[in-house]
């Protein structure tokens, strides 16, 4: 009787566990949870993102906005009232937004102040998927609906009996211009309103067209109705439009915006939505979706990875996103912030390189080469018109972040193969950032730049802060130059400066304590010394997450810290070491300390960028079942498709895609190399369907929460000992096969010609 109860227990465990794995998926956009990460606040942050309702990569995203207008937090989860319905470009609630306007429905008195037309709302009647939108406003017993294109968008807002019905269109503070055209049932307008800049003659066009006879219309300065006159200049221009509504009655608006012109956004909207209506709109924008997220596929894994999966790969498609547009004659055309005029010509905005270079770009460029093939376009465009590449465009030059990443984002793109566009233009930018400075604008080239080539680092005291972590950076930058110039046939005349720089890495390293460390203009390291201090040398971080950026050339750092053994021990005190920090540098607890203390991860702090590579340098010295191990701990504790889901702030993409290549099994430890470093595959399979025609196929059929270590690997069938792969082999399609297991293999990768690359192996 025993064994037979035994039996069956077993038997529905098996049967249980299997259930949960998910197989194929023919509509993998309907498991992405827009919000994900919108539990979040300035203190604490869980990914700091909004329900952006767009397609990939368009020029627009619009957003229920629960915060005031204005406010960077635009959607919280813990919020019960929505103010408006934005059209947005933000990129992080840090960066806030630039050219925004909003829209609401509202029945009763007519109020246009934010706070009052504010209504009630409640996750349980909302409705957020990346291609549409709907609530239902309690206050005003009217439900929003909206579904997106790249340059434009439907609302079908559902009304009550009423004859008191309106649709308040905000242009926002700063400078903005309405006017209503009743007898066209027409708005127009623009907005200025930007959070960085300076961005010269800067104007957000839009367009919106309703589907019933306007009754009523007002215009308004502030919350004070502007007289009889449909059109207003103002600081603070909006205007109301109103109409008898019968009960269930359905009004549609389409809406389109321009940075170049009203005529433009008039294009824009007659292109994009054309006779179409709000459904087929809609199922175009879904259709748009699956279409990009079948790229890649994957099966055999629990419904809740699953979901975390095309959630994170959501966040990825959007930035940076298409500032460009077809004119009449389907030139393609940009406003540039640079010059305040229409020029020819891609561009792109919004993002920060410093976070994407990382793994978001590399990710592109394995799998949506032709995407960052315009973005790559987009960057010739600002070196052309602003004299610079962007560190962080939006959609200016941004000054918010340290390093000449650019450099990275152009190399990683030539290196993995993107070819078609103008690379020696790109070049001459790239050496022209690296060796500059604007010493009225550290958003662009590098600071300290004179220090770094004379001395080999930025000095500590020399009153340029984040010293340490910018010569870390410059120095990998570096490697970028000279790895992107050998692939172009540059002389080594030419090209030699940039392999001697990317050593200077070296220059801060402090072997007494064993951590990279600020370093005075005499040569003296700076006194004292906190590995746990935040800020000050380094940048959102300390020494214990900076020590390891050394991308390029870890076995350089392994012979600096005196060979493998010490470099694993440093490796694993990082996880040892208790969350302990030192905030003297802030004069409080920033968020991302605060992230990295509740993880229960010691002192590695996912949530932030500069050390989010680290579990991966294990492959390099001789003991990577400690890299599947933590690998998959991150993974699985950090990452969940809910409101909570990340672990720190989502940035652009860059966090989602730490987990897309995690989870496929591999990472870009060094982009501008055509390595990637093995981990842990998290699915059974994994389908990787090229631009190319080719196809990678991952499969790791004995796959479970408790197989989480590597025993073999073979590709193509044939036993493979290395612990990274090839970017150009895989171009060629394979079939990767690795067999898991609960119990590491401690023979498998140990040797030194299994490492991934390093300049000094």
């Amino acid at each position: 009787m025993k064994k037979t109860i035994l039996l069956s227990l077993l038997i529905l465990s098996f049967v249980q566990a299997y259930s949960q794995q998910v197989g194929k998926l023919n509509d993998p956009v309907e498991w992405i949870n827009p919000l994900m990460g919108t539990d979040s606040d300035p203190v604490l942050s869980n990914g700091n993102t909004y329900p952006a309702i767009a397609v990939p990569w368009g020029m627009n995203m619009w957003t229920p906005q629960t915060g005031k207008m204005g406010d960077g937090w635009a959607y919280t989860y813990d919020a019960t009232k929505i103010r408006a319905f934005k059209q947005t470009h933000q990129p992080s609630p840090w960066m806030n937004d630039y050219g925004q306007f909003a829209i609401m429905p509202v029945t009763g008195k007519l109020d246009v102040d934010q706070d009052k037309r504010a209504s009630w709302f409640s996750h349980k009647a909302e409705v957020a998927k990346p291609y549409y939108y709907s609530v239902y406003l309690a206050d005003h017993d009217v439900t929003t609906e909206i579904t997106p294109t790249e340059r434009a968008a439907q609302f079908r807002v559902t009304f009550p009996k009423t004859d008191s019905s309106y649709i308040i269109i905000d242009a926002l503070d700063k400078g903005s211009y309405i006017k209503v055209i009743p007898a066209e049932k027409k708005i127009i307008g623009y907005s200025t309103k930007y959070a960085r800049g300076p961005l010269k003659n800067f104007k957000n066009f839009f367009v919106i067209y309703v589907d019933k006879p306007i009754t009523s219309a007002f215009t308004f300065k502030g919350n004070n109705k502007n007289g009889n006159d449909l059109e207003l200049t103002a600081d603070h221009a909006l205007a109301a439009i109103g109409f008898k509504t019968s009960k269930g009655e359905k009004v549609n608006l389409r809406v389109a915006s321009s940075f170049v012109s009203i005529e433009q956004a008039e294009l824009n909207l007659r292109r994009e939505l054309a006779g179409d209506s709000f459904d087929v709109t809609k199922q175009k924008a879904k259709a748009a979706w699956n279409k990009t997220l079948s790229r890649i596929s994957v099966e055999g894994g629990s419904v809740d990875q699953t979901r975390t999966f095309y959630s994170c790969l959501y966040r990825m498609l959007f930035f940076p996103n298409k500032l460009y547009e077809l004119d009449a004659n389907n030139n393609i055309i940009h406003y540039s912030p640079y010059l305040g005029k229409t020029m020819p010509g891609y561009k792109f905005a919004g993002t920060g390189f410093w976070d994407t270079f990382r793994a978001l770009y590399p990710f592109l460029n394995l799998a949506y080469p032709s995407i960052n093939k315009e973005m790559q376009q987009g960057l010739i465009s600002d070196y052309k018109e602003g004299g610079w590449l962007p560190e962080w465009s939006s959609p200016g030059y941004a000054d918010i972040m340290i390093g000449n990443n650019s450099a990275s984002v152009v190399a990683d793109a030539y290196i993995k193969g993107l070819r078609g566009y103008d690379i020696n233009t790109l070049w001459e930018a790239v050496v022209h950032g690296a060796n500059n400075e604007d010493e009225k604008n550290s958003a662009i080239g590098r600071r300290g730049v004179k220090y770094y080539n004379e001395l080999g680092y930025v000095p500590y005291d020399v009153n340029i802060n984040e010293n340490a972590a910018r010569t870390l950076e410059y120095a990998y930058d570096d490697y970028a130059i000279y790895s992107l110039g050998k692939a172009l046939g540059k002389p080594e005349s030419e090209i030699a400066i940039y392999k001697q720089r990317s050593q200077n890495y070296k220059n801060l390293f402090d072997k007494t304590t064993g951590f990279m460390r600020g370093k005075n203009k005499d040569g003296q390291f700076q006194s004292p010394f906190n590995p746990l201090k935040w800020g000050d040398a380094f940048t959102e971080g300390n020494s214990w997450h900076y020590t390891w950026s050394v991308f390029h050339d870890v076995k350089g750092l392994i012979n600096l810290m005196g060979g493998n053994q010490r470099f694993v021990a440093k490796l694993d005190s990082v996880f040892s070491v208790p969350p302990v920090f030192d905030d003297s540098y802030y004069g409080g607890v920033i968020h991302e300390i605060r992230e990295m203390q509740i993880a229960n991860m010691g002192n590695y702090a996912h949530g932030n960028q500069p050390i989010q590579h680290m579990t991966y340098l294990y492959n390099y010295a001789g003991e990577p079942w400690k890299t599947q191990y933590y690998v998959r701990e991150v993974m699985n504790k950090l990452y969940q498709a809910t409101p909570d889901g990340y672990c720190g702030d989502e940035d652009n993409g860059q966090t989602s895609a730490w987990y897309v290549f995690s989870a496929m099994g591999f990472y870009p430890v060094c982009p501008a190399s055509d390595q990637y470093v093995i981990g842990a595959p998290l699915f059974k399979k994994v389908t990787l369907n090229l631009e190319n025609g080719k196809t990678i196929t991952v499969n790791a059929t004995k796959n479970s929460a408790a197989n989480k270590y590597v025993q073999s690997v073979t590709v193509n069938g044939k036993p493979y000992s290395f612990n990274w792969f090839s970017h150009s082999a895989l171009q060629k399609g394979a079939v990767i096969n690795f067999n898991m297991s609960p119990v590491p293999n401690k023979q498998r990768g140990i040797s030194g010609s299994s490492t991934p690359f390093s300049m000094s192996k």
